[in-house]
């Protein structure tokens, strides 16, 4: 006994050894998740990758925004990024300070960037020391200097020289493949991004390989870049000193809110986002003078609100969620500054344009009498809900939900959605309990297309699933951040996976357009021999590792999840895990695409499945 305490007691004692400073590029490299959030592949829009591209970015806008260049310039070819603005340029001598001593930066003085995106110069030193090639040149009254930098190290550094280039600066980099493991841009992602700042920046022009992305009419143009379905009537666009917003009504159920801090895009929203809400629901029910629930208000809503704030406090490095509670130092409130402009320009709008007003109350009042009408159903739901055995008979759930998470287990928190015993068997012996739930379907789901939410309700596992993800009152309960859809690669399976999405499309397609949604994929071969065990997804990979393994080797097509062991399962579900979200383009009409695919119109749809059918024996061969 002796012995182990003693033992013990080495290993709780630390001394002076024990203590180590980091430099500031060791910790980036160290803690990088502090710096960008998650770091990904590239696969998800706020993968890390794109978190780099930004923090350059957003020091081009702030350029711009201040008057300075009226386009950029971006680049990706092979891995590398270049950005080119035609600002003022960094001061020469301070060329080596901002891109690598930390807490170096013009941000600090808000009379210089008053209402910047960038947070203290932090930004482009995170990307700096996450990158195994970094290159800035700035270009400043005729003169330039250009540092190139290996993982923040500097390994070629340029005496100022003439030059011919407008001002300027232009930044190069690499992500390390060290950290960034087998990483690829996605263009969709990019573009997304590239819009985003166009449309909060009338005039400004960005051109990305070659494309050019402009906006002259704001955030207009972002809803209607990102309708799914028709208006109702047309864009209300207020604008003000340091606010701008735009919002219109369609059938869809659910909100839509796109929210936005000094160009930055708060896909998490926060202050400014709950402010604009309670404040929109209040003049609305001012003007018309009625008593109408806040939901009636805002079912069917498309929305975008843009604020700028001196000196932004963000919950994170990557500046998701505003926290700021003031304007400014000297500012009122953010609550009572979006309240004074929405109460004066939307109650004057209102008045003025009598006809849309017309369609807003028609609109809300058809929300009140269908919420009524379904009133009674949904009280019994919500009690039968409570009352299902949801933690044992459908939802094995995790430790850690999205609400009360924080860092890396809020971005991991995860429900996989199956169907049948044994393949949510496997899923449950085999995940994560920490942050990964499993909910278990009972057959087949109904086909909701063309219902109305009473649907949700009366259906036990649509109001099951819908308690289970706490989403009834909109996306702001969310219990996990990734939806999962994990079905059997069959018929089957895929019929459930389109029967799933179809729900979300019809009664919560905000959770799509946020990108929760995701399809686990799972190997559809095991091919090994006594030495090793290659996983298959494609066909492609299963020639490649018979070809690998050499001679004969054992074969194993997987047709169900229920097939694959816990142990297995534990490598497709772990930190390798491979999922395809579930994605919605500008062309993507919700009402036309589930017509199409959910509907009657049984020639068209058939004709459709033999123009593109491709079966098993023609992969193979």
């Amino acid at each position: 006994m002796n012995e182990f305490n003693s033992y013990l007691q080495q290993q709780t004692d630390y001394n002076d050894d024990d203590i180590k400073t980091l430099e500031w590029r060791e910790h980036i490299r160290l803690r990088p998740g502090m710096y960008i959030g998650k770091l990904g592949d590239g696969t998800s829009p706020d993968d890390g990758i794109y978190v780099l591209l930004k923090e350059v970015l957003d020091n081009s806008i702030d350029e711009y925004m201040m008057g300075y260049g009226k386009s950029i310039s971006v680049s990706i070819e092979n891995g590398t990024v270049t950005v080119r603005d035609h600002g003022r340029g960094v001061p020469l001598n301070k060329v080596v300070d901002v891109s690598s001593q930390m807490n170096t930066g013009a941000k600090y003085d808000s009379k210089a960037f008053k209402k910047s995106v960038g947070l203290n110069g932090v930004g482009i030193k995170a990307v700096n020391a996450l990158s195994s090639y970094f290159k800035i040149i700035s270009y400043r009254d005729k003169e330039s200097k250009e540092v190139i930098y290996n993982k923040a190290v500097v390994i070629n550094e340029s005496s100022i020289t003439d030059t011919k280039e407008k001002n300027g600066t232009l930044v190069s980099f690499i992500p390390d493949n060290e950290i960034f493991t087998n990483y690829s841009f996605n263009d969709e992602y990019v573009e997304k991004l590239l819009k985003n700042y166009v449309f909060l920046n009338s005039g400004l022009t960005i051109i990305y390989n070659g494309k050019t992305f402009r906006s002259e009419n704001g955030l207009a143009d972002l809803l209607i870049e990102n309708m799914t379905t028709e208006m109702l009537y047309p864009i209300i666009h207020l604008k003000g000193e340091d606010i701008e917003v735009v919002l219109t009504h369609s059938n869809q159920y659910g909100e839509e809110y796109y929210s936005f801090v000094n160009g930055q895009y708060t896909t998490q929203g926060g202050t400014h986002l709950s402010a604009f809400k309670e404040s929109l629901g209040r003049v609305i029910k001012e003007y018309y003078n009625k008593n109408f629930e806040y939901s009636d208000i805002r079912s069917g809503i498309v929305a975008a609100v843009s604020i700028k704030v001196e000196e932004p406090v963000f919950e994170s490095q990557t500046k998701t969620r505003l926290g700021s509670k003031d304007i400014g130092p000297e500012g009122p409130s953010i609550t009572k500054f979006i309240g004074d402009f929405i109460k004066k320009e939307l109650d004057n709008y209102l008045h003025i344009n009598t006809e849309i007003s017309d369609i807003l109350l028609k609109k809300i009042l058809d929300s009140e009498k269908e919420r009524k009408a379904i009133a009674g159903v949904t009280k019994l739901a919500r009690e039968r809900a409570k009352k299902a055995n949801l933690h044992n008979r459908k939802l094995r759930d995790c430790r850690i939900h999205l609400n009360d998470a924080k860092g890396d287990d809020r971005e991991e928190s995860c429900i996989f959605i199956t169907e049948g015993d044994s393949a949510s068997g496997s899923i449950t012996k085999s995940r994560n309990p920490n942050f990964q739930a499993v909910f278990s379907l009972r057959g087949k789901p109904l086909n909701s297309y063309g219902l109305t939410k009473k649907i949700v309700y009366e259906n036990e596992e649509f109001n099951l699933l819908q308690a289970a993800l706490n989403i009834e009152e909109g996306l702001e309960g969310l219990r996990y951040n990734k939806v999962i859809i994990a079905t059997d690669a069959d018929v089957d399976g895929m019929h459930i996976r389109l029967l799933l999405i179809t729900f979300f499309l019809q009664f919560f397609p905000d959770l799509i357009k946020r990108n929760h949604v995701y399809i686990l994929q799972t190997p559809l071969f095991r091919v090994r021999n006594k030495q090793k065990t290659i996983y298959c997804y494609t066909e492609e990979e299963r020639i490649n590792a018979i070809n690998e393994l050499g001679k004969n080797p054992e074969i194993t097509r997987f047709k169900g999840l229920g097939e694959i062991s816990p142990d297995e399962f534990k490598n497709f579900i772990g930190k390798d895990i491979r999922l395809d979200p579930v994605k919605m383009k500008k062309e993507d009409l919700i009402k036309e695409m589930l017509a199409f695919y959910m509907g009657k119109n049984t020639m068209d749809r058939q004709n459709f499945i033999i123009d593109n059918l491709v079966v098993e024996e023609d992969l193979v061969n």
